[in-house]
């Protein structure tokens, strides 16, 4: 069989998502962000609509809106009378729905509305994979160099500022990173299907480690492996890529579990 430049290039783009969405993802589930994550994926698709409406780079507007959102939860998490779960489930569901019902208001945009929401992976140009690098490269090495602090922050947030850690800035930090990546996965997996590429590998990766860097490290490798299988299913059985990268991440999931039973 052969296989067109177009599979490599959406292999390159998965694994280029996978290596930085995999230890963003540890720090996801140790702060067990799961929802807070799938809430800034789900007002990706306002971000999209505005930048349409205004005229703006499609990926600004996505990380300008998802940053707005991100800054806004921190803001209102302090407030008493709306718990957590609560406050991200209102404002996750209204920024979605927000959205779509603003691009069916623009009747002269005709959009793949099913490409934003699961991804077109195999639609990836060479342009895209040089921002994808570019992308995933800056978000690795900002986290880098926060790592310290923000694990500081995730054990004990109490002890951290009591050493002199400005924990806000950190959290800020990490949600505009979360707001960064979620922007540049958004044409592989989709916004719907986001936060799995970020917590299933994580999660899986927690199996069979004894630090957070070697989670951190497991969590990139499981990912790329999950993007490995699903474009190979996606190819035999002819089914939608980006949903076919998560049912990739989930079999790794259970298999570990199978394998690893500690």
């Amino acid at each position: 069989m052969i296989i067109d430049d177009f599979f490599w290039r959406a292999v390159l783009a998965g694994v280029g998502v996978a290596l930085a969405t995999g230890p963003m993802g540890c720090f996801m589930v140790w702060r067990q962000m799961s929802y807070f994550g799938e809430t800034m994926a789900h007002s990706a698709l306002l971000g999209v609509a505005l930048a349409f409406l205004f005229e703006i780079d499609l990926t600004l507007g996505v990380v300008l809106v998802t940053a707005i959102i991100a800054i806004l939860l921190a803001a209102m998490q302090k407030n008493p009378l709306i718990s957590n779960d609560t406050l991200l489930g209102i404002l996750s569901h209204s920024a979605l729905s927000i959205g779509l019902v603003t691009i069916s208001m623009m009747a002269w945009l005709r959009i793949d509305l099913l490409s934003y929401l699961f991804g077109d992976i195999l639609a990836v140009t060479s342009d895209d994979l040089i921002w994808i690098y570019t992308g995933a490269t800056m978000c690795l090495a900002i986290l880098a160099l926060i790592w310290r602090p923000l694990l500081a922050v995730t054990l004990h947030e109490e002890l951290a500022m009591a050493e002199g850690v400005n924990s806000k800035l950190v959290r800020v930090t990490f949600m505009l990173l979360l707001a960064f990546m979620i922007a540049i996965a958004m044409k592989i997996v989709g916004i719907l299907l986001i936060t799995s590429l970020l917590i299933i590998p994580a999660a899986t990766a927690r199996r069979f480690v004894n630090t957070p860097e070697q989670m951190a490290i497991v969590a990139g490798i499981i990912g790329c492996c999950a993007v490995g299988a699903g474009l190979a299913g996606s190819l035999s059985f002819d089914t939608p890529s980006g949903p076919s990268i998560v049912v990739g991440a989930m079999l790794l999931f259970i298999l570990s579990h199978m394998h690893h039973p500690n």
